[in-house]
C-alpha cells in the first residue's frame, strides 16, 4: 500500500464520538495513513466535533489552532455534529479545507484524496439531516482495555433544548447479528470491557423485530469479553426486564446512566421529555430492589427557560431523595434550531451558574456515599493501560474508581481488591495476587 502520509484526530464531545473517530482513523489506515499524535506535525488533522457541549464555535477553533501550531501546512478536516450544523462558519475558520456533514464523514478518505490535490480552497460536502438513513457501525480502539461500541445513531424525540436530531437524523442501528460482529473485533482488538454507546440506545432494534434487551441478551453469550457497561439510556425505554436482565447477567455490570434533566414535572413537560418524575423514581427504586449497591448517574440540566426557583428547589429535592451515585450537571444554553428558544423566562446566567453549583455539591456528596459502602470490601477491579503518576487505574463493576502502585499490576488484569481509603479522588487498598474469572 502506497503511504499516504500521516494523520491525527481530535475528537470533541461524546463516547459516540470517540467510537466513530475509531472508525475514520481505520478507514484512513486502510487508504494508507499512518495515525500520530496531533503534535506530531501530521499532515491531515481531522477534528470530530460536538453540537451538546457549550462553547462548540470556540472548542472547534482551539483544535484547528493546535493542529496549525503542530504543523502550518497541515490539511484540516472537520467533521461530526458541529459540522452538520455549522458547515458555513467553519469554512470560514482559518486553515480548515474540508467540512463533511453526517451522510459524507465515512467517506473521509475519498474527500481527502479528492480535496488534498486542490492546491487552495474549502470543499464543504453537507447534505440536508433527513437524507441520511444508513447506520455505519464502528468501535473504538484507541483504549485497550475499554471500547466504545456503537448500537444506534440518531434520534427521534426532538426535545426542545436538543440538536441532536437535526445533527444526526432519524433513529437507526444494525441488526443483532452486525452489531456482535463488531464487539468481537473489539475483543479481538484487546478490549476486555465494552460500552454500548449511542444516541438513544433504548431505541435499538426500532422498525425492525429486535431490541436492546435481544442484543443485550446476544452479547451476555460473548466469553471473550469480561465485561459491558450500558451507557446513557433514557428512563422510559430502562424497563423492568432490562434492569432483571442486568442484575442476573454475569458480564453486564450493575451501572445505569439514566437522564433526568430536571426534577420538575412543569419543567419537564416544557422540554418535551417523554416521562416523569414518577416514571424515574420508579426505574431507581426497581434497580436498588434488585442490585443494591449498584451505580445510578444522572443527567441534569439548570437554568431551562421559564424555571423558576420554586422548580429548581424541586430539582433539588428530588435528587437529594434518589438513591442515585453522581450526577453530570449541565448549565443550560441556547441552541440554534430549538424549540425552547421560543419559550418565555429566560433564566439570567448568574442564576444558572449558582444553580449548577448547588448541584454539583449535592453530586459529590451521593458520589462520596456511594464510594464510602464499599470501603472495607473487595473487589473485582479491571485494571488500564493508563498511569497516573506512577498509579495505574481500574474500576470496579460499580464504577468506583480505584488506583495501586503500577508495578503491582498488570494492564488489562482483572483482579481482587481490598478498598481501604479514598484518597486524592480515587480509592486506594490493596491488591490480592489472585487471578478472578471473567465475570
Amino acid at each position: 500500500m502506497t503511504h499516504a502520509g500521516t494523520a491525527a484526530f481530535h475528537t470533541l464531545g461524546c463516547k459516540l464520538n470517540f467510537s466513530e473517530t475509531s472508525t475514520l482513523a481505520r478507514q484512513l489506515a486502510e487508504a494508507g495513513y499512518a495515525r500520530v499524535d496531533i503534535d506530531d506535525r501530521p499532515d491531515v488533522v481531522v477534528i470530530n466535533t460536538c453540537s451538546v457541549t457549550d462553547h462548540a464555535d470556540a472548542k472547534c477553533r482551539n483544535a484547528v489552532r493546535r493542529a496549525l501550531n503542530s504543523n502550518p501546512d497541515a490539511f484540516v478536516a472537520v467533521v461530526g455534529c458541529y459540522a452538520q450544523l455549522k458547515p458555513t462558519e467553519i469554512a470560514e475558520i482559518q486553515g480548515v479545507r474540508l467540512v463533511l456533514g453526517a451522510a459524507d464523514k465515512f467517506d473521509l478518505a475519498a474527500h481527502l484524496e479528492a480535496q488534498r490535490n486542490q492546491k487552495e480552497g474549502v470543499r464543504v460536502q453537507v447534505g440536508a439531516i433527513q437524507d441520511v438513513r444508513d447506520f455505519v457501525p464502528g468501535f473504538s480502539s484507541g483504549d485497550r482495555t475499554r471500547s466504545f461500541l456503537k448500537v444506534q445513531d440518531g434520534c427521534d424525540y426532538f426535545c426542545a433544548f436538543c440538536t441532536i436530531p437535526l445533527a444526526r437524523g432519524r433513529s437507526r442501528s444494525a441488526s443483532v447479528e452486525a452489531t456482535l460482529q463488531q464487539a468481537r473485533a473489539a475483543a479481538d482488538a484487546g478490549a476486555q470491557e465494552i460500552v454500548l454507546t449511542g444516541v438513544n440506545i433504548g431505541d435499538f432494534g426500532k422498525g425492525t423485530e429486535e431490541n436492546l434487551l435481544d442484543l443485550l441478551r446476544a452479547l451476555d453469550q460473548l466469553e471473550s469479553v469480561a465485561r459491558f457497561r450500558i451507557s446513557s439510556i433514557e428512563p422510559n425505554l430502562l424497563t423492568d426486564a432490562i434492569i432483571d436482565f442486568v442484575a442476573d447477567s454475569e458480564r453486564f455490570q450493575p451501572h445505569f446512566h439514566i437522564p433526568l434533566q430536571s426534577g420538575s414535572d412543569a419543567v419537564l413537560a416544557r422540554m418535551r421529555r417523554r416521562y416523569r418524575t414518577a416514571l424515574y423514581a420508579e426505574r431507581v427504586a426497581h434497580i436498588r430492589e434488585r442490585m443494591p449497591q449498584a451505580c445510578i448517574g444522572v443527567d441534569v440540566i439548570v437554568g431551562f427557560p421559564g424555571e423558576d426557583a420554586e422548580e429548581f428547589a424541586a430539582t433539588h429535592h428530588f435528587l437529594e431523595s434518589l438513591e442515585v451515585s453522581y450526577f453530570h450537571v449541565f448549565t443550560y444554553s441556547e441552541r440554534a434550531r430549538t424549540t425552547a428558544l421560543r419559550l418565555p423566562g429566560t433564566v439570567p446566567p448568574a442564576v444558572r451558574a449558582e444553580r449548577n453549583q448547588q448541584l454539583r455539591m449535592l453530586g459529590l456528596m451521593k458520589q462520596r456515599a456511594h464510594i464510602r459502602q464499599f470501603i472495607g470490601q473487595t473487589r473485582p477491579i479491571l485494571w488500564e493501560h493508563a498511569e497516573d503518576d506512577g498509579l495505574r487505574l481500574g474500576y470496579t463493576p460499580e464504577y468506583v474508581r480505584v488506583a495501586a502502585p503500577a508495578h503491582e499490576v498488570a494492564p488489562n488484569s482483572l483482579l481482587p481488591f481490598r478498598l481501604d481509603r479514598l484518597e486524592n479522588g480515587w480509592v486506594r487498598g490493596d491488591v490480592m495476587p489472585v487471578a478472578l474469572p471473567q465475570s
